[in-house]
């Protein structure tokens, strides 16, 4: 990062006005991969609606950033001193809510920086993988997909990454949704996505099982009902955080806050408006 400025997260976009009085400090929102800050849909608007400051952000390689390929921008470090950037001038508690590799940056994040988020949300997250064999491997999977990307184009990875098993509960979304997550995730370009693969997979970033338990930021661990992996996760990361709830939302898979948009906006709304004592 020496020499370069931090990006700007939100992409240019204002913090948006809310209908009613905004309760507590800026809250954060950073997307999975192949998303952006526009991934968020109704979700964010239900969010807004209980008059919270929400601030989308496109990460490296994403959304108004899918054309940045410099390899600094995908580093963890370069990642989180960007959120910090991010959050330095604003007042009050700040939050983070992350989906999927979102969520594992936003926990890294929390790690980093102890006691500088008031509220964290982890929707469909895990602490990575715990042993540097399955890092390796990962690593090794990322690599094939990354030159796969670069090799055969945006379009053909993306009708490879949506018939994943993990996104089989989207399929019974309607029509025009599911034309909408493609159409902007087809607005990424392949040289980002695999960079971002490089820089911020699985595999690249540390697990942090061994730490959760010094984590004490108050956290709520969502996860949709359908998707048995990240609910097995997400009770073994509740176990050992300090200060954690798991939330699980029925009849969701993965992307609960596509699938479920208003439960996840409930549940999240009521978490980042309860006092911190009563966590």
């Amino acid at each position: 990062m020496a020499g370069r400025p931090p990006a700007d997260l939100t992409g240019g976009l204002d913090h948006p006005s809310t209908p009613g009085e905004v309760v507590s400090g800026p809250t954060l929102l950073l997307h999975g991969f192949t998303g952006s800050a526009a991934a968020w849909g109704p979700a964010l608007t239900s969010l807004r609606g209980l008059g919270r400051e929400v601030v989308p952000v496109d990460l490296p390689g994403h959304g108004a950033r899918a054309d940045e390929i410099d390899a600094r921008a995908f580093s963890l470090e370069s990642t989180l001193e960007e959120i910090e950037h991010s959050l330095s001038a604003e007042k009050g508690s700040a939050s983070l809510v992350g989906y999927s590799m979102g969520g594992r940056i936003a926990l890294q994040y929390a790690h980093r920086h102890p006691g500088r988020l008031g509220h964290l949300v982890l929707e469909s997250a895990s602490p990575g993988l715990a042993t540097a064999e399955q890092r390796a491997e990962r690593r090794a999977a990322d690599e094939e997909l990354a030159a796969e990307l670069e090799r055969d184009g945006i379009e053909a990875f993306v009708d490879r990454w949506e018939a994943l098993p993990l996104f089989t509960t989207q399929r019974g979304l309607p029509a025009a949704i599911r034309d909408d997550v493609r159409t902007r995730r087809l607005l990424n370009r392949a040289g980002g996505l695999a960079a971002a693969l490089r820089g911020l997979g699985t595999g690249a970033l540390p697990s942090l099982w061994d730490v959760l338990p010094r984590i004490r930021t108050p956290t709520l661990v969502l996860v949709g009902g359908l998707d048995d992996k990240f609910v097995e996760i997400g009770r073994r990361m509740v176990a050992l955080l300090p200060q954690a709830s798991l939330h699980v939302v029925p009849d969701a898979g993965h992307a609960v806050h596509l699938e479920r948009p208003q439960a996840w906006a409930r549940a999240v709304g009521d978490f980042l408006e309860r006092p911190k004592e009563a966590r």
